[in-house]
């Protein structure tokens, strides 16, 4: 009993030192009505431009099917994924879906709910380039220039196991994918998701990746630190999309069935 008790007190003093604005954050979602949600809008399938202009992609949907839930207007933030967790802590936007992995150090300065799918690294490179290359040992070599986006969990890994190699860091994969084809870069470490949708999209081209990812990573939307209302509130909807099989849906749609390959800008 006396340890129940010791352990409610540190609680309540936690609270007391967790960020106000933070605390704030649902509050201020449901008296404005609308819910910011930031994203970098150039990372296919999570979220990319369509040919019309508009938004689309994997946490589109996701984020439509939540703002529809909480009966809020959704306003979709677009930002280089470098910069969206500083918004967040900074409070220009509520929430952050960008196919980022949560992390520990991530977790210091956000709360993550999810995560909704997985994910892993690979290795984008062309044919001759990945066939001398295999994995990370071979690419741990300062003979290669290895490309990853700014500020994401691929730059991580690069560094972590290919610290030999020349870092070509760059704002978007867009960059990243012309460095290959342009042999300005001998490959780009992405998630493998991204990077097989990347030979879909250039044909012809030669790029490949590997045949499996070289490991695995939880995908979850990063919320404001101490805001555990919001924090709940999300994982209910995000629980409740499982339930009803939406989030299997979504995994169909944006991640196996090519289709909405047409629609891209």
């Amino acid at each position: 009993m006396k340890l129940k008790y010791a352990a409610l007190i540190m609680l309540f003093f936690v609270a007391l030192t967790l960020p106000v604005n933070a605390q704030k954050t649902l509050a201020k979602i449901v008296k404005n009505g609308e819910i910011r949600i930031g994203l970098s809008g150039n990372q296919p399938p999570y979220s990319m431009k369509s040919k019309t202009g508009d938004l689309m992609g994997l946490e589109v949907d996701l984020a439509k099917a939540l703002a529809s839930g909480m009966g809020v207007e959704l306003n979709m933030v677009v930002l280089p994924f470098s910069e969206l967790l500083p918004a967040l802590k900074a409070g220009e936007v509520d929430a952050v879906m960008s196919g980022m992995t949560v992390t520990t150090n991530r977790s210091i300065d956000a709360l993550f709910a999810g995560p909704y799918t997985v994910s892993g690294k690979s290795i984008l490179a062309k044919g001759s380039v990945l066939s001398n290359m295999k994995g990370t040992e071979e690419a741990n070599n300062e003979a290669y220039k290895i490309s990853f986006l700014k500020g994401s969990t691929s730059e991580t890994f690069v560094k972590k196991y290919m610290p030999k190699a020349q870092a070509m860091p760059v704002n978007n994969y867009d960059e990243g994918i012309a460095m290959i084809l342009n042999d300005k870069a001998d490959a780009m470490v992405a998630d493998y998701s991204i990077c097989v949708i990347t030979i879909m999209r250039n044909q012809g081209k030669d790029l490949v990746t590997l045949e499996s990812p070289l490991n695995i990573e939880p995908i979850g939307m990063a919320l404001p630190a101490g805001d555990l209302h919001f924090l709940n509130l999300v994982e209910n909807y995000l629980q409740a999309f499982d339930m009803a099989g939406a989030l299997e849906l979504l995994d169909q749609k944006w991640l196996k069935d090519g289709n909405w390959l047409f629609s891209m800008e």
